[in-house]
């Protein structure tokens, strides 16, 4: 099935012409309601696989499969007018070369009628990043802390300290010189955040690296503060919705317990009013 996209959003080349200018503003969603609340705010949506873990409670990214990223992308698709819809590739859809990555890529676009899509991988992704590109597949790609690389990483350390960070640099440079349209640059030293921002022609979006970039993104539930007990640092919260909503299902619990809810307001006489 293909899903098609709608006029008057932001596209890629937009976001790519947005290097040093007006910050990008990016959060994650999932669902529709939650995608129309950001899209009046947001330059780019990213329908990432960080879904695993904040609506499936998966311990990591890893257990996502395309499947999951097609039924979250074809919701946020319904909920989204102008911004820029990004959908993230999953572990093990892509990494096996340039061919499965297009495949994967085509698929995902074709479905959720998504106007890009996002990889991790610095210089190893680079071929694939030129392939895609190459063959009308817009790419953002993501280098520092690549969550689908987790074991190999040793943990959600932080990244681009001492002599890691040229390597950090080099990935970078290849994947802007691939032809990506933008890289999230994630849990990195401000120092060499600012470093890659200065020395790459396209905009970088931070997460955990710094007011340097040219962008922000976090997982919107994160920063709605949706989860007690899960505060990571680079995290600003703007809410706290995860206590608000305790708050209210504890009173709504009380309240039927004690039989003082429904109240006569919520019940229907004989006549059948609405």
């Amino acid at each position: 099935m293909s899903v098609a996209r709608k006029t008057g959003a932001v596209t890629p080349p937009e976001v790519l012409a947005r290097k040093g200018g007006v910050p990008l503003v990016c959060l994650t969603a999932y669902t529709t309601p939650m995608a129309r609340l950001v899209d009046p705010h947001c330059d780019v949506v990213l329908v990432g696989d960080s879904v695993g873990m904040v609506l499936h409670g998966l311990p990591s990214t890893l257990g996502v499969t395309a499947e999951m990223m097609i039924m979250h992308g074809q919701a946020v698709r319904r909920g989204l007018e102008r911004a820029l819809m990004v959908v993230d590739l999953p572990f093990g859809t892509y990494e096996g070369g340039k061919e499965q990555a297009f495949r994967t890529a085509a698929r995902l676009m074709a479905e959720t009628g998504c106007a890009a899509i996002k990889l991790e991988g610095g210089e190893t992704m680079a071929e694939t990043i030129r392939f895609l590109a190459a063959r009308g597949i817009p790419v953002m790609a993501h280098i520092g802390l690549t969550p689908q690389a987790v074991n190999a990483l040793g943990g959600y350390k932080v990244q681009g300290q001492g002599d890691d960070a040229e390597r950090i640099m080099r990935d970078a440079v290849a994947v802007a010189e691939a032809g990506a349209f933008a890289v999230v640059l994630e849990k990195l030293v401000g120092p060499l955040a600012g470093r890659i921002t200065a020395g790459i022609a396209i905009p970088t979006i931070g997460i955990g690296a710094s007011v340097a970039c040219d962008g922000q993104i976090l997982v919107l539930e994160d920063m709605l503060g949706m989860f007690a007990d899960f505060r990571p640092k680079f995290v600003r919260r703007y809410a706290e919705l995860g206590r608000d909503a305790g708050t209210a299902i504890a009173a709504y619990a009380a309240e039927v317990r004690e039989r003082r809810f429904p109240g006569a307001e919520h019940a229907f006489g004989d006549g059948g009013t609405r």
